[in-house]
């Protein structure tokens, strides 16, 4: 072999040896499966001196359901968006499926493309050790997935604060008294029986634990149906607060923020409010949970499947 050749083919492997692997990580969901959806992305990047890059579009655009949109643009994340040959187009949807479909031949650790098997914790991912380009498929509702790189990962998810005169006063309410966070998600209509909701019965054994741990505490109350959420909360008007002033998707960031500015958690079978209580500062903060999981023929999500609640929270289970 002339050595022109030579020379040429160990530039060529010098290249593939020092090419950094990429990342891209498929957002979906609301805003909080959306950062279950990078943390444990950035995560496994960040372990294996990887480049993270987030697909901001594919997992939005067939969401004829519920609409939603990409949402951590208001957060302090640095890495890029994924351009369209990094989305798989033209025939995404085609050319995904084909690649799953390869994929699974292959054991968990050695795929190009990482489809989360079920909900539970899956330690298989800190297996993995990316080669090229690799694509993240999943949820990864765990803080197991990130919680050795927590320092990080709290400073990438700082909120971008609101400056509206009606959030930035809530928050001075909230900071100014013992302030406890309560998230009541309707997934069905407030009156179905069983179904997703979490029944009235867990709020009530709730707010009794919480009023067990701490005295004269305020609720400042986050729902999508207050006036349905009231019936569920047994606690006087005048420790009681609705905040219910930010509409639409696009200011769910503000409702977060306000819940991150609280020092206490009841906390829905939602991932909204999970990282509500997740991030926010208070190192000495109480957090309940409900500990059950609801099945149903139209469920919605399940809930405290391995891994997903942190064993310092309390779990209520009904």
């Amino acid at each position: 072999m002339a050595a022109g050749a030579r020379e040429f083919l160990k530039t060529c492997e010098r290249n593939i040896m020092n090419s950094r692997a990429t990342i891209i990580t498929r957002i979906m969901g609301g805003i909080g499966n959306q950062l279950f959806c990078y943390a444990a992305a950035r995560r496994l990047a960040l372990k294996n001196n990887a480049e993270l890059i987030i697909d901001d579009v594919s997992g939005f655009a067939r969401d004829f359901k519920y609409r939603r949109q990409y949402q951590l643009g208001r957060f302090a994340i640095a890495c890029r968006c994924a351009n369209p040959s990094e989305r798989m187009e033209p025939l995404s949807l085609i050319r995904r499926y084909l690649k799953r479909a390869y994929n699974r031949r292959w054991p968990f650790e050695d795929r190009s493309y990482i489809q989360q098997d079920g909900v539970d914790f899956d330690p298989r991912l800190f297996l993995v050790k990316p080669r090229g380009r690799v694509y993240l498929d999943g949820y990864w509702q765990s803080e197991g997935y990130f919680k050795d790189v927590e320092n990080i990962i709290r400073a990438d998810l700082k909120i971008t604060q609101p400056v509206d005169g009606a959030n930035l006063e809530m928050a001075e309410r909230i900071r100014a008294c013992l302030a406890v966070a309560v998230h009541v998600r309707f997934f069905d209509a407030p009156d179905a029986f069983g179904g997703n909701n979490a029944p009235s019965d867990y709020y009530q054994l709730a707010i009794k634990q919480m009023e067990s741990i701490l005295s004269g505490a305020h609720y400042f109350v986050f729902s999508d149906q207050p006036d349905a959420a009231r019936n569920s909360l047994p606690l006087p008007g005048n420790r009681i607060t609705f905040v219910s002033h930010n509409k639409g998707g696009d200011n769910a960031y503000a409702d977060l923020w306000l819940m991150t500015q609280c020092r206490h958690f009841v906390i829905a079978n939602s991932t909204f409010s999970w990282w509500g209580a997740w991030l926010a500062a208070n190192a000495d903060k109480q957090v309940i949970a409900p500990g059950f999981q609801p099945y149903g023929a139209n469920q919605v999500c399940s809930w405290n499947f391995d891994g997903q609640l942190p064993k310092e929270w309390i779990k209520i289970g009904i």
